[in-house]
């Protein structure tokens, strides 16, 4: 039994499990420069949005940028796993504040987590979640339609790694 006052969602969300054409490393490479480590320390010390507006403009040319990593293969070392893997957050948190002073619950699925990974025949891939699955979840218009412009991003930068964007990510409208 929840109290009164306690939201409870079931959701199903749609995850995007992409074939890349570059090898691991380059695949990796290519993912880090098409959306590149937010520089925290230069958001913080911005006089006000605007200037975080412009700044992620700058800093995030396909609109994303990464604000965790971590080297899946590393951790896994010694185990009998044979998979090549690397894990991020990736977003831009001013496309997030759209929907953040809505709800701050939203930063549940904000930033995006992907996955590169590669089997020991070198088959690369992307994994994410479709942004428009999770945020449609919200009960709000307006936080539904920053996930339908997430999928746009998220179509042009799988099109910028030179791999075909899936068919869910296209506009419905």
């Amino acid at each position: 039994m929840t109290s009164i006052d306690t939201r409870v969602v079931i959701h199903q969300v749609r995850r995007l499990d992409v074939p890349l054409p570059q090898r691991y490393d380059e695949a990796v490479r290519r993912y880090e420069e098409l959306a590149p480590v937010a520089d925290i320390a230069r958001f913080e010390q911005l006089p006000n949005w605007e200037a975080a507006l412009e700044l992620a403009a700058t800093n995030a040319p396909h609109g994303f940028m990464i604000y965790w990593k971590s080297d899946v293969t590393a951790m896994m070392a010694g185990s009998p796993s044979g998979w090549k893997c690397t894990e991020y957050l990736m977003g831009n948190h001013t496309i997030a504040e759209r929907m953040f002073h809505h709800d701050p619950s939203v930063m549940l699925h904000a930033p995006l987590r992907t996955v590169i990974y590669a089997d020991a025949g070198e088959r690369t891939r992307l994994a994410v979640d479709q942004p428009s699955t999770l945020f449609s979840t919200y009960d709000n218009p307006a936080i539904a339609e920053v996930g339908r412009h997430l999928d746009r991003l998220l179509a042009e930068l799988f099109t910028a790694m030179g791999a075909t964007p899936p068919a869910e990510l296209k506009p419905t409208r």
